[in-house]
């Protein structure tokens, strides 16, 4: 009885994690190479993917068609890409990668800027348009559907007509400086989330966080 019991325990204990028999995930931060880039609303992806090296102690290496880090949690392997083929060919990178590490599509999650959304606001999806961003427009041309994992990161669109490329190609002002690291601390916890729980339950436990 007592063995029973123990094992209803342990069950509880890793019913937060999804059984994947891979238990190795990509995650690709979207952003332009270059310094002139770094701070930018563009480049959040990669800033977010800065964050999790240095939570999780690694370096990235560069690589072919992007600079490269992982790290391990739980049994899962997380892998981190950051493209090096600018914003508009970022899908190949992704393919690339995703067939070399032969990660399925369903453990490949991607992390871009969204002016449709208020700054730091958190929707996680599992298929949607690209909504006019290039990444997302690449991506779409290499794995051929719409029907892949986006964390879009709210960057605002506080621009007037015709300045939209100024506008995301525009650093971060004083008050979102401020309000940034609370933000990429919880995109860490995402990025764990979808690792250990899944895309679903990281949907309902972060969108509009």
């Amino acid at each position: 009885m007592f063995q029973f019991l123990k094992s209803l325990f342990n069950n509880q204990n890793i019913i937060t994690e999804e059984k994947d028999p891979m238990k190795k995930f990509l995650i690709v931060g979207l952003g332009n190479i270059g310094e002139e880039y770094t701070e930018t609303r563009h480049n959040i992806g990669f800033k977010v993917l800065d964050e999790v090296a240095k939570v999780n102690d690694f370096t990235f290496e560069t690589a072919k068609l992007g600079d490269i880090g992982s790290y391990k949690i739980k049994g899962r392997t997380i892998i981190c890409l950051k493209p090096s083929t600018y914003m508009n060919r970022s899908g190949k990178a992704l393919k690339y990668w995703m067939d070399k590490e032969k990660i399925p599509q369903s453990n490949v999650l991607v992390i871009t800027d969204d002016i449709n959304l208020p700054f730091g606001t958190i929707r996680i999806k599992t298929k949607g348009s690209n909504g006019g961003h290039n990444g997302l427009k690449d991506i779409e041309l290499f794995l051929q559907t719409i029907l892949y994992n986006r964390y879009r990161f709210g960057v605002g669109a506080d621009f007037g007509k015709g300045r939209q490329v100024e506008y995301v190609l525009g650093q971060w002002n004083d008050e979102e400086k401020e309000l940034m690291p609370e933000r990429l601390k919880k995109s860490t916890e995402i990025i764990n989330s979808f690792a250990l729980a899944g895309i679903a339950r990281t949907m309902n436990q972060f969108n509009n966080s």
